[in-house]
């Protein structure tokens, strides 16, 4: 009697399990749709925040500062790295924001880097009226991956990077304002990439690829930079090199991560270079 009954479970098994999967993949894509336009329509909320956080940092690094006179002057000159950094993603978000209104048909561009795979151009209207069409589902795990990698490398910056007086060594200023490029320059950027996404502009994959290859370049020309430095003690060159070597890593597991994604995504085809491929998907 058993031999019998089992083989009749399969098919409702199977029947289960994809309407699991159908009711999972909807719900997925209506949470990530509503974080999408959260992102999109309030940004606002998100930058008096970030802007007070970064100043409270500031003001905390600042007071112990090493090298510093303790005048105000210095205060407010050691204060003003702090405010830039706070500023650079505002910057790069009104920039790209500006540039990319809601719901503008950027062109494509005129060379195709992207040509693995087979695929069917599609006209503006025709891309955008695709299910496939949308920074929604796995591909808004990228955008909140490129707008926390803000937070995230600033946090890192905080509590690796000192403040540095007029008075302190040579190398320290040295590290000190090559670090502070960098995150001021790259939250500059990486925002611009997240804007980019979150609007579905076509440049966006070679955007975020420029942003991947100029933070490699940044970590080398750093660690160039703090090599030349005079009177680098020999204490802080290994936690240098693990910070540089780190934020390395981390781009490349990125690039290796999201790479073949943004190549052969139907959504991110449909999205960013109005072509769909033989068998839809997300």
């Amino acid at each position: 009697m058993a031999k019998a009954v089992v083989p009749d479970l399969y098919p409702d098994l199977h029947i289960a399990l994809r309407a699991m999967a159908r009711h999972f993949a909807q719900g997925f894509h209506q949470r990530t749709r509503s974080l999408v336009s959260f992102l999109d329509l309030r940004m606002d909320l998100l930058i008096g925040g970030w802007i007070m956080l970064i100043l409270l940092a500031g003001l905390a690094k600042v007071s112990t500062a090493a090298g510093a006179s303790g005048s105000a002057g210095e205060a407010l000159r050691l204060l003003l790295p702090y405010l830039l950094i706070a500023l650079a993603p505002i910057a790069g978000y009104r920039v790209a924001a500006g540039s990319f209104p809601r719901g503008m048909m950027t062109a494509q561009p005129g060379i195709r880097l992207a040509r693995y795979g087979k695929w069917r151009v599609l006209d503006v209207v025709a891309a955008r009226d695709n299910p496939a069409f949308g920074p929604i589902g796995y591909m808004a795990s990228l955008l909140v991956g490129i707008l926390l990698n803000v937070p995230t490398r600033t946090l890192e910056y905080l509590a690796a990077v000192p403040a540095i007086g007029n008075t302190a060594p040579e190398w320290a200023q040295v590290y000190f304002t090559a670090m502070t490029a960098d995150i001021i320059i790259l939250n500059f950027f990486y925002m611009v990439c997240f804007v980019m996404a979150l609007r579905s502009v076509p440049l966006f994959p070679r955007m975020l690829l420029f942003a991947w290859l100029f933070d490699i370049l940044m970590q080398l020309v750093i660690a160039h930079r703090l090599a030349a430095a005079p009177g680098l003690p020999p204490e802080v060159v290994e936690p240098m090199v693990t910070l540089l070597r780190g934020n390395m890593q981390k781009v490349l597991i990125s690039a290796l991560v999201w790479l073949p994604y943004l190549i052969l995504s139907e959504r991110v085809n449909v999205t960013y270079r109005q072509r769909t491929g033989a068998k839809p998907g997300a």
